[in-house]
């Protein structure tokens, strides 16, 4: 499968929504973590007699995608983009694990206490996984006492 500038380790899952990425200044070593949506949603009208809205998911710009963050861009605007290492870090199957891994990242690796990172905010706001992830969660948790 082509992804693009990413390097990914692994194969990419059929089922992937999205992932985790991050992507290294090779000149100084600064660093930016964030995710990105493979597939988006596409709300088309109904069928001629029918109420419900039909959706659809169509690829995102996911291979060209380059970050969201202010200060890398002006880094890879003056260096160029051959300066720069893209690495998916983990694939994610709904929305709820791409923001739930994306600010656990963050958390762990102190992207806002840390000045080799170009993180400047967490966004996160996370509810409540789907019922088969809890139920996957609870499962694993309790087979292991």
């Amino acid at each position: 499968m082509d992804t693009g500038h990413w390097k990914v380790y692994g194969p990419v899952p059929e089922e992937a929504f999205g992932f985790i990425y991050e992507i290294v200044n090779i000149t100084n070593g600064k660093k930016y973590i964030g995710k990105k949506q493979m597939k988006r949603k596409i709300r088309r009208l109904p069928l001629k007699g029918k109420k419900r809205k039909r959706i659809d998911y169509k690829e995102s710009d996911w291979k060209t995608y380059v970050g969201s963050s202010d200060s890398l861009k002006i880094d890879m605007g003056t260096l160029g983009l051959d300066k720069f290492v893209f690495k998916i870090l983990r694939f994610c199957n709904n929305k709820f694990e791409l923001a739930y891994y994306e600010s656990k990242m963050q958390f762990e690796k102190d992207v806002l206490l840390d000045e080799n990172y170009y993180n400047g905010i967490i966004n996160c706001r996370i509810g409540r996984p789907p019922k088969e992830l809890l139920e996957q969660y609870y499962n694993d948790n309790n087979n292991d006492a």
